[in-house]
């Protein structure tokens, strides 16, 4: 399996039969190979994980059930996902989960792979914000990541964000503890990469 860094919260993964591109709305994509499936994900609406730039590619649009219908040219066919939903056609199986923020959080198997991409289901505990809110936040992630439990995935893409200051690795912690991945890729680090070898030093 090949997994490149696009951009953000997007990668594009490539598998022995196809390749999935995960929240794309900027920078350069690699070519696709011709004789490979593209299926093109985006977990939420937010402007850093969808772009209408999609609908200018050529594979199956599997989307978040909240962004808007209007936003999806006309005459194109897309699948909107709602959260514990799952979606196949044989060479791809989804399964979706419910962000803590907005949108879904996607499981793909693909050749016998396990992919995890969170989106923005993550554990957003801010610093300075209400302790109600906090500790709502902390009790809702916990939940929706413990419908997870036991799984183990062959890559894992996490939200490690710089702006939750001294949290930021909180969300990929939590998710080690329930879940496991051979490979942990950050993401949602709005071009901080030192969050990488921070959250080296955590593990």
């Amino acid at each position: 399996m090949k997994i490149t860094y696009i951009h953000h919260s997007c990668f594009l993964a490539e598998t022995e039969s196809a390749c999935l591109l995960f929240d794309y709305f900027e920078g350069e994509i690699p070519e696709i190979p011709a004789d490979k499936p593209l299926y093109i994900l985006a977990s939420h609406n937010h402007h850093d994980h969808f772009s209408g730039k999609i609908f200018s590619l050529k594979g199956t649009f599997l989307l978040s059930w909240d962004i808007p219908v209007e936003s999806v040219p006309e005459g194109q066919t897309v699948h909107f996902l709602q959260p514990y939903e799952t979606w196949t056609d044989g060479v791809l199986s989804v399964e979706t989960f419910r962000s803590t923020d907005e949108g879904v959080a996607f499981w793909c198997t693909v050749d016998g792979k396990q992919l995890y991409h969170a989106g923005d289901l993550n554990h957003w505990y801010w610093e300075g914000e209400d302790e109600d809110w906090n500790r709502d936040m902390t009790d809702s992630y916990h939940a929706e990541i413990a419908k997870m439990a036991g799984r183990k995935a062959d890559v894992a893409f996490l939200p490690v964000d710089s702006r939750l200051e001294q949290w930021f690795y909180l969300g990929a912690d939590d998710f080690m503890q329930q879940a496991d991945a051979d490979v942990i890729f950050p993401m949602h680090f709005w071009g901080d990469f030192s969050v990488c070898r921070r959250l080296k030093e955590h593990s």
